[in-house]
């Protein structure tokens, strides 16, 4: 009960701007959780290799990356609100005509083109939080964040896969799936509804209406060396993460469905299950936080995750590597709020934005990069070696970076 108690009685003190940014995060979550799921399966209804679901991811990762420092400047310079609403209609209208074309180039074409829209909500909703909480909330306040997108993503993946069963029963496999898109795409844009009714803090409208403040780079460093340098050590930490992650997380539905044969409904119900764990456990780390501290929290969590990692990738039973799933995608991410907070926590609220942008570009760029190699892999070594190896290589990089994180942000924590 005082579990309970604790929680509610920190939703009680957030205010309305936070209360619409969780709902404009569940809407977009639930979109994009029906639409990742099922749209690997597009690609080979469309009778394509699984090059192409390599090459979509990477685009699509590499487009994020190159858009969000820009982005993350955007929306410190001209406001969240405004960078938000035009992330999600932009978005919205991108998924949809991802849904609909055929052509190889234009499938390319259009996740390059998901990468930069959807990088301008994405960078924007953790400032904004920070922007509107105060220190004492942030850890409880991203958690929850972390734990309801979670859950949205949840409902997302099980509506996913059980539509275009449904939707298969009445017409053919190709217009199941994208039926099941376009839904997902309109879910995504019922975000613009919460985004407009945000009230943004007038110090960002005046800061941009003052022409007399020019972007001096040069200046903006000088003024901000500890907060770039910050940054800078964050994103090594999650450069190897994502790394890792890029060769495993977008081919989870294939690894399922090409090891065990599983069907479009088992796998959203596992990948759902996944999300549902992750969210649970977002809840217990504010709680590790307070017995071992932020940095190590982070790290306990990250490291507890890597023999449930290995079991998945070497087991050849559906339920082992459906448990060891849930374990890795709970642990490994129950720690990201925390590391955000900690961030956060450390940099001025005029780098929030780049500070959270570059945090995220880095992660994006493992993906790009490792995407077209862990497909080329598995194609390679087959369905179970194939997924194997890379499960294995992954757990290397996760090690490699949670000592990492601890080894340096343990100095940083007492320098500061």
């Amino acid at each position: 009960m005082s579990f309970i108690e604790e929680w509610s009685a920190q939703f009680k003190t957030y205010n309305r701007n936070i209360k619409l940014a969780i709902w404009a995060n569940i809407f977009s979550q639930i979109g994009m959780g029906m639409f990742m799921v099922i749209y690997n399966f597009y690609i080979r209804a469309l009778g394509l290799s699984q090059d192409v679901n390599g090459q979509v991811i990477a685009l699509t990762a590499l487009a994020t990356a190159l858009i969000l420092v820009p982005a993350g400047m955007m929306s410190d310079k001209l406001g969240r609100k405004r960078v938000m609403l035009f992330g999600v209609i932009t978005s919205g209208m991108v998924l949809i005509l991802r849904s609909l074309v055929e052509p190889q180039f234009f499938l390319l074409a259009t996740g390059f083109a998901t990468g930069i829209t959807t990088a301008f909500l994405q960078v924007s909703s953790i400032p904004w939080l920070a922007e509107n909480s105060n220190p004492k909330q942030r850890v409880h306040l991203f958690s929850l964040h972390s734990a309801i997108m979670t859950a949205a993503n949840v409902l997302g993946s099980i509506l996913g896969g059980g539509l275009t069963d449904l939707f298969s029963l009445f017409t053919s496999e190709l217009l199941s799936i994208r039926f099941t898109l376009i839904v997902g795409a309109l879910f995504y844009l019922l975000a613009f509804i919460p985004v407009l009714k945000m009230t943004e803090k007038q110090k960002v409208y005046t800061e941009k209406r003052d022409s007399s403040k020019r972007l001096d780079l040069k200046v903006f460093f000088n003024a901000n060396k500890v907060g770039i340098k910050i940054i800078a050590l964050f994103s090594i930490a999650q450069l190897l993460i994502g790394f890792g992650s890029g060769l495993v997380i977008p081919y989870l539905n294939l690894y399922f469905a090409d090891r065990f044969a599983a069907s479009n409904s088992m796998i959203g119900v596992i990948i759902s299950l996944g999300q549902a764990a992750t969210a649970v456990a977002m809840f217990i780390g504010p709680l590790v936080v307070k017995k071992v501290g932020e940095v190590r929290a982070v790290v306990i969590l990250q490291l507890s995750s890597l023999p449930f990692l290995l079991l998945t990738a070497y087991t050849q039973n559906l339920w082992l590597a459906s448990i060891g799933f849930l374990f890795r995608q709970a642990l490994m991410n129950a720690g990201n709020p925390i590391q955000m907070s900690l961030m956060m926590s450390k940099v001025d609220d005029s780098v929030k934005g780049l500070a959270n942008s570059v945090n995220q570009m880095v992660f994006q760029l493992g993906w790009a990069f490792m995407g077209p190699v862990s497909t080329s892999i598995v194609l390679q070594y087959g369905s179970y070696w194939g997924y194997a190896h890379i499960f294995t290589i992954t757990s290397g990089l996760y090690l490699t970076g949670s000592l990492y994180f601890y080894f340096v942000f343990r100095k940083l924590k007492s320098d500061t």
